[in-house]
C-alpha cells in the first residue's frame, strides 16, 4: 500500500496495522517531520518517498525521493499497490486522490476535503472511508432500507465555554480538545463544527442519504446512527480509536480484535446535546448546504484561509465561520461540473477571503 501522509496521526496508526498484519508500505509521503519520517523509513523499507519541501531532500535517508504536489502524483504512478490511503489534510489532498482513481487503485480516505469539494465527481465506488463516523454508518447500514443518518460531535474545545467568552478565545485555546489529540486543522475545524458539517457532505456522497443530521455527544463512544424504514435506530459504539476503520479500509474484513471492547457497566451513561449555532455560527447554513452540496468547494476554501487568520489573530471562532458564511452566499450559483471548475471556483474563493 501506499500512505500519504504518513507522520501525521492517521498514518502513524495505519503503519501500526500494516506491521501487525505484514502488509506492504511500498512508498510513504510525508511533510515537515522528516525526523519521524526517516524512522518509519528505516523501519518499514519503502520503495519510494515524497516530501513537501525541496529544502529537506538532503536530510531524507532513502534513495528515491520525490517533492511537492507534483512528486507526490508522480510518485503515484510509479507505484504498483492497489490501496492508496490519502491521509493528507486540506485541499491539497484532493489531486492524489483524483489521480489514485485514475489509475485504478482503491482510495482508503481520511483527506475529507476530497469528498466536501468533488464528491459528486469522484467514483465513491473505489472508496473507503477512514473516519469513525462514517465507518459507524457503513458498519450499520446493512441491506435494509434507510430512512436517516445521524453522526456524532465531540463538541470541540470549546463546547463548555461560556458564550459571552467565545471572542476572547485564541488559537491556542483552540487545540485543546477535551477527547483527544490529532492535527491543528482538524482539531480547528472541530472547534467551529466545520468539520462535522464536512463529514455530513461526505456522508451525502458516500451513501445517497439526504436525511443526515449531527448532535453533541461528549464521550465520543457512540459514533453513528442510521434508522431505518421499518421504525428502528441502531448505534454504533466503539472506543475511540482510528485503527478499526483503517484496518477495515486496509484489508476489507477484519475477524480478531483490534480494539478493546466497551465495558458498558463502567459507563456513567450517554447524553446527547443539539449543536447551537450561537456557539457554532457555521450549523445555521446546515441545510443549505445540504441542500446544495456541491457548493462544498466554496466552504472549504473559506475556511482553510479563516483558520490562517486565526492563526494570525486576524479574525476570532465566531468570525471564522462568519467568513464561510459569507463566501457561501455570494457564490451562491456556483456547481462545479468537472474537476477543473472545483480548481477555478477554489482559486476564487480564496481571493474572494482573502480581501
Amino acid at each position: 500500500m501506499v500512505i500519504l501522509g504518513s507522520t501525521g496521526s492517521i498514518g502513524v496508526n495505519a503503519l501500526i496495522i500494516a506491521e501487525r498484519f505484514n502488509v506492504y508500505v511500498e512508498a510513504l509521503v510525508a511533510g515537515k517531520n522528516i525526523a519521524l519520517l526517516n524512522e518509519q523509513i528505516e523501519k518499514f523499507h519503502p520503495e519510494y518517498v515524497a516530501i513537501s519541501d525541496p529544502n529537506d531532500r538532503p536530510f531524507v535517508k532513502h534513495a528515491h525521493v520525490f517533492v511537492g504536489k507534483e512528486g507526490i502524483l508522480e510518485l503515484l504512478g510509479k507505484c504498483k499497490s492497489h490501496i492508496v490511503l490519502n491521509a493528507l489534510v486540506g485541499f491539497v489532498g484532493l489531486a492524489p486522490s483524483i489521480e489514485a482513481l485514475r489509475l485504478g487503485k482503491q482510495l482508503a480516505l481520511a483527506n475529507k476535503e476530497s469528498l466536501v469539494v468533488a464528491g459528486h465527481l469522484l467514483d465513491t465506488a473505489r472508496i473507503t472511508p477512514i473516519d469513525s463516523e462514517h465507518f459507524g454508518l457503513w458498519y450499520l447500514q446493512g441491506k435494509r432500507p434507510v430512512t436517516r443518518m445521524m453522526i456524532t460531535a465531540s463538541g470541540g474545545a470549546f463546547r463548555d465555554t461560556p458564550l459571552e467568552a467565545l471572542p476572547h478565545m485564541s488559537f491556542q485555546d483552540a487545540l485543546k480538545h477535551p477527547n483527544w489529540s490529532m492535527g491543528a486543522k482538524i482539531t480547528i475545524d472541530s472547534a467551529s463544527m466545520t468539520n462535522k458539517l464536512f463529514e455530513l457532505l461526505e456522508a451525502r456522497w458516500l451513501f445517497g442519504c439526504e436525511q443526515l443530521d449531527a448532535m453533541i455527544e461528549p464521550s465520543s463512544l457512540i459514533h453513528a446512527f442510521v434508522s431505518f424504514k421499518d421504525g428502528s435506530t441502531t448505534a454504533h459504539l466503539a472506543q475511540a480509536d482510528m485503527k478499526l476503520p483503517i484496518a477495515f479500509a486496509m484489508l476489507g474484513e477484519i475477524k480478531e480484535e483490534i480494539l478493546p471492547p466497551l465495558d458498558l457497566s463502567t459507563l456513567q451513561g450517554f447524553s446527547f446535546q443539539a449543536i447551537d449555532p450561537r456557539r457554532y455560527p457555521i450549523w445555521e447554513i446546515k441545510e443549505e448546504i445540504l441542500a446544495n452540496p456541491t457548493r462544498g468547494v466554496v466552504i472549504n476554501a473559506a475556511n482553510e484561509v479563516g483558520i490562517t487568520k486565526f492563526y494570525n489573530r486576524e479574525i476570532n471562532i465566531l468570525e471564522l465561520a462568519e467568513l464561510s458564511k459569507r463566501a457561501f452566499f455570494r457564490f451562491k450559483e456556483v456547481s462545479p461540473s468537472n474537476l477543473q471548475e472545483v480548481f477555478e471556483i477554489d482559486r476564487e474563493v480564496r481571493a474572494f477571503c482573502l480581501r
